[in-house]
């Protein structure tokens, strides 16, 4: 993986657990995400307006509908994870999507994409499963289990976290064949596909609009956080996708997992802040092997 690249997915990996723990504290549901993917289109639509300038005439069937199916998995994947949130601990949920979602996309761009990886590169996969592991809590799920309140909280993140993970997976090889083969701008790739998610949300405010009003009073905060920093951080990485291979790249963002059991642990209060501090440096330790294979 070349220096830039790997600038780009460090600097990407702390802008996502950034984001990822606003959307946490904001407790939100579909409300949230449409909150945030109105601001997210606000905000950008000078941007996506000057990429798709004179491109978006040239395209064909084949690149609406990559765009479209990105789409679609981005919103089922979105509305999981808040979902994941409501239920579980962000260092449970979180380690479990961010590390499973990776690894399938690996293994993807091997069978797809027709990608290889070295035995450093394997290795550094290896790291980064242990570390997700210890951080999702290690051998103290174990214990937590059998505490029937934790136990459901721990199941949950479970749960969510590996759908999650499959979600991740699903649209980091859509997007990477759409960067990466089909030669589409990442800036509109992202932009397009958050455009398309809209009416999907609407429903959201159309079915209690007090309650939609009231949500955007109290969350429109932390929506603005997801909304600025989330596309930011996905068009690092889709540009990072251009210049190295994605089975590198997508185990190498987990090092947002790094800075998520840093940031995280503290501002949420959530346990066991050591030893997911410890799967976090195993999952550097795979990060740096991945570069360097």
């Amino acid at each position: 993986m070349s220096a830039a690249a790997f600038a780009l997915v460090i600097s990407a990996g702390l802008l996502h657990s950034i984001w990822n723990i606003a959307a946490k504290r904001s407790g939100g549901d579909d409300r949230f995400a449409l909150i945030a993917g109105l601001l997210l289109v606000l905000i950008w639509a000078p941007v996506g307006v000057w990429a798709g300038s004179g491109v978006l005439g040239q395209w064909g069937w084949r690149e609406w509908g990559v765009v479209l199916a990105s789409a679609v998995v981005h919103l089922v994947y979105f509305q999981t994870l808040l979902r994941g949130y409501r239920l579980s601990d962000l260092t449970v949920v979180y380690p479990v999507a961010r590390g499973s979602g990776p690894l399938l996309s690996s293994i993807g761009a091997v069978l797809w994409l027709g990608e290889t990886i070295g035995l450093i590169g394997a290795l550094g996969i290896g790291a980064v499963s242990l570390g997700v592991f210890f951080i999702a809590g290690g051998p103290a799920l174990w214990v937590k289990a059998h505490d029937p309140a934790q136990r459901s909280r721990v199941r949950a993140g479970l749960r969510y976290g590996a759908a999650t993970g499959a979600l991740i997976a699903g649209y980091t090889l859509i997007d990477g064949y759409a960067v990466k083969v089909m030669l589409l701008a990442p800036v509109l790739v992202d932009y397009l596909g958050n455009l398309f998610r809209l009416p999907f949300l609407l429903p959201a405010a159309w079915r209690d609009p007090p309650a939609f009003v009231q949500a955007c009073r109290v969350q429109w905060r932390y929506a603005l956080v997801v909304a600025v920093l989330g596309p930011l951080a996905y068009v690092m990485v889709l540009y990072a996708v251009r210049m190295a291979p994605l089975s590198h790249v997508a185990p190498a963002r987990e090092v947002s997992m790094l800075f998520a059991a840093l940031i995280g642990g503290r501002l949420l209060g959530e346990g066991d802040r050591g030893l997911r501090i410890g799967g976090a440096v195993c999952i550097a330790l795979g990060v740096a092997a991945l570069a360097l294979g």
